[in-house]
């Protein structure tokens, strides 16, 4: 410790009843005794002890004078634990944090800070406001600010309740709004519990800034999830959009294929963690295109075996993919067992960025957004822009023609459902950074991804891309509005009347047709 403490402090600690036991803690607290820390900790943490008068800090067989700080050898044999109840144990919680708010370390102080931001206690006020005096970051300072305001908004004089109330307006906490409407309230006889007419209009206009805030801070909660709901759609409907939209391929084991691209990744964790652990936080840059090639070498295997001899074929192939689907589950279950398994995020993934109290952007979903941005970048200028993806167009809109002008079609089929196949193993790849990976993943996407694909109109990217990003929108809105389940069952009758309305979907393809 950096200096000695009050000994009846500590004798009180040490000896005394809870009740003395809280009142030297509020004590030291009062007195901003940053070198308390350890010895309360202790106390807390069951490594408080007593030999004869002599109070001792016990770690590892190591004993440590209380008061002094000093090293105690040899350690004392009669030695006697101090026992600190519920009560005392919270005391020493918010003590501890408040505390710390002198700490020369900023991280201390911050994490200090938004402690006591989440359970203020009256008590702790003389305590922040002496760190506030000394406190000289922007960001520290506000919120002690906000925790000084929150404590005397209910005490003190009118000007200094006023001004606290007024502080409070800037407040970002959901707790701000159930604090200022206390003051609000009538007793049963009708009158205002608090009579001042002037702090009541200070709590009114107060009440309705942090209210309108917390408003935008929920409508721009909504839109993310919107974006990150419509990002996954779009990840796991994208390769079906080639294979499907493109191909006119209806393959039920596309669901599969994203469990695949899930599966390569859980591989390549667990090999970065037996083989690289130092590198572990890079293992995602290389499950990626471990992804894409696995769903892709698969899809491709699918096409030469079973489907080139179906097309033309839509029921027979629909019934082949559905059984493949099942063999395909089922060889998951048997070499990775049936339980479900953990992919972790890498540490750039954790946490996320917090906009106002009541709304965290989690950084796994933001890195899925941009993910989903560069994939269909990436596939874009592929169609557009490469020899393979001429063909696919030119097979696409006119097969014989293109094989009278030399396209190897056969060949070009297997590589545009290779690719297809692969964007999904790229959708599983991002679908396990957000939840665990199972062999019926794929099934929870199958659906979605054609109901995707058929709104947006086959064979049209940019269709894919507004129905899914449409479809994420609608769902959280109407989550959030009358619960997931019926929130589902109205975006399935939605397209369902859409498709009888336009078949084509949001963008039909260009062509010219001539009458006969």
């Amino acid at each position: 410790m950096a200096a000695a403490l009050d000994a009846a402090l500590v004798g009180k600690l040490a000896f005394g009843t809870n009740n003395e036991k809280i009142a030297a803690i509020r004590m030291l607290v009062a007195q901003g005794e940053v070198a308390a820390v350890p010895l309360l900790t202790a106390l807390a943490e069951g490594e408080l002890q007593t030999a004869g008068e002599r109070v001792l800090i016990v770690r590892d067989e190591i004993a440590t004078d209380a008061v002094t700080g000093a090293a105690v050898t040899p350690l004392p044999e009669e030695r006697e634990d101090v026992i600190a109840n519920n009560r005392v144990r919270g005391a020493i919680a918010n003590a501890v944090a408040g505390l710390r708010l002198l700490s020369p370390q900023r991280e201390l102080r911050f994490e200090a800070a938004q402690k006591l931001l989440r359970g203020i206690k009256p008590g702790m006020l003389p305590l922040v406001k002496g760190a506030l005096t000394k406190e000289t970051d922007a960001e520290i300072k506000s919120i002690l600010e906000r925790v000084a305001a929150t404590i005397q908004v209910k005490s003190g004089d009118k000007n200094s309740r006023i001004e606290a109330i007024r502080t409070l307006a800037d407040s970002h906490s959901a707790g701000t709004p159930a604090l200022l409407e206390s003051i609000l309230q009538k007793r049963k006889d009708g009158t205002f519990v608090e009579p001042d007419a002037e702090i009541r209009r200070a709590v009114t206009e107060s009440l309705d800034a942090v209210q309108k805030r917390l408003a935008w801070g929920e409508r721009a909660g909504l839109l993310f999830a919107g974006v990150s709901l419509g990002s996954i759609l779009l990840l796991a409907a994208l390769g079906l959009a080639i294979t499907y939209g493109l191909m006119g391929v209806i393959n039920l084991a596309h669901g599969e294929l994203i469990m695949i691209g899930a599966y390569a990744t859980y591989v390549v964790q667990n090999l970065f963690r037996a083989h690289a652990p130092g590198a572990f936080d890079a293992y995602l840059l290389a499950a990626v295109p471990a992804a894409f090639a696995a769903s892709a070498l698969v899809g491709m295997a699918l096409e030469r075996s079973v489907i080139r001899f179906l097309y033309g074929r839509p029921l027979e192939t629909l019934l082949a993919t559905w059984g493949i689907s099942l063999m395909l589950i089922q060889g998951v279950r048997t070499f990775f067992g049936a339980q479900n398994v953990q992919v972790e995020n890498p540490s750039w993934m954790s946490g996320g960025i917090e906009l106002v109290a009541n709304v965290v952007l989690p950084w796994n979903r933001i890195v899925i957004i941009g993910f989903a941005a560069l994939v269909v970048i990436a596939i874009g200028l592929l169609l557009a822009r490469t020899r393979l993806g001429l063909f696919v167009r030119g097979v696409t809109q006119n097969r014989p023609m293109a094989s009278c002008v030399g396209v190897p079609t056969a060949r070009v089929d297997t590589l545009a459902f290779g690719l297809g196949s692969g964007v999904a193993g790229l959708a599983g790849c991002a679908l396990s950074q957000i939840g665990n990976v199972g062999p019926d993943l794929g099934q929870a996407y199958i659906v979605d991804s054609f109901m995707v694909v058929v709104f947006g109109g086959v064979g049209q990217l940019i269709g894919t891309v507004v129905a899914a990003l449409s479809l994420g929108f609608v769902n959280k809105i109407l989550e959030a509005w009358s619960g997931a389940v019926i929130a589902k069952i109205a975006v399935l009758m939605f397209i369902v009347l859409f498709i009888q309305k336009r078949p084509q979907g949001l963008f039909a393809l260009k062509g010219r047709a001539v009458e006969a």
